[in-house]
């Protein structure tokens, strides 16, 4: 009996409590602190959905069927390109439009269409063309595989055991490891790996040539390739 009593008036102080904290953040001007707070936290929790939409679309071959259309497609045009079951049609400008805010497409008016607006490439969507000679598809879909993300749900377990890496406490053993006994693992990270130094290694020689004056010879060391 007595503890039934104490909880409507331990509710009843609690409640008053938060109330009049309310009433205090409003008048402080913290309250727009605190909510952007919440934001950041948010944005950091869910931060995860731009990359797996990324990699959704390179699966879908989203900036290819872009690409080859020519001009800005128009949503119904980009559904009835996609290979997706029909009743997920509804949910491809929900996509689209996650990958408009990461910058990876833009919205354009189609050319003699009465101004209707279609989705274009940026450059960033450009590098995800299957057949350009810098695409970074390879590197993206290796990266975010799950045998490479989910190490990082271990991340904590890590730091209190003696394990060398988070991959280690996730698979058992470590990367080079899994890919000496997994070819398909070795032959996606090394061309993962192949996709972005191709980019990187152009760029290099082509804008810093004077670092490279005296040189005979150059090697890349531990490469899979």
């Amino acid at each position: 009996m007595l503890f039934r009593s104490w909880m409507p008036t331990c509710y009843t102080q609690k409640g008053k409590q938060n109330r009049q904290r309310k009433m205090d953040l409003g008048r402080n001007g913290d309250a727009n602190k605190l909510l952007q707070a919440q934001a950041h936290i948010w944005n950091h929790i869910f931060n995860f959905i731009n990359s797996m939409s990324l990699k959704c679309a390179i699966q879908l071959g989203i900036p290819d069927i872009i690409h080859k259309h020519g001009q800005p497609m128009a949503l119904a045009q980009l559904i009835d390109a996609l290979p997706i079951n029909n009743a997920k049609a509804p949910f491809v400008c929900r996509l689209m439009r996650i990958l408009i805010h990461s910058g990876f497409f833009i919205k354009a008016k189609i050319p003699d269409n009465e101004g209707q607006e279609g989705y274009a490439l940026t450059p960033a969507s450009k590098l995800l063309l299957a057949n350009d000679p810098f695409s970074l598809t390879s590197f993206v879909l290796a990266m975010l595989d799950p045998i490479l993300t989910d190490p990082w749900h271990h991340f904590s377990q890590w730091f209190q055991n003696n394990e060398e890496t988070s991959f280690h406490t996730c698979h058992g053993t470590s990367l080079w490891e899994l890919a000496g006994r997994q070819p398909q693992l070795n032959q996606f990270f090394n061309e993962g790996m192949a996709s972005d130094a191709r980019l990187v290694s152009t760029m290099v020689i082509k804008n810093c040539k004077d670092v490279f004056m005296g040189l005979n010879s150059l090697i890349d060391v531990g490469g899979g390739t």
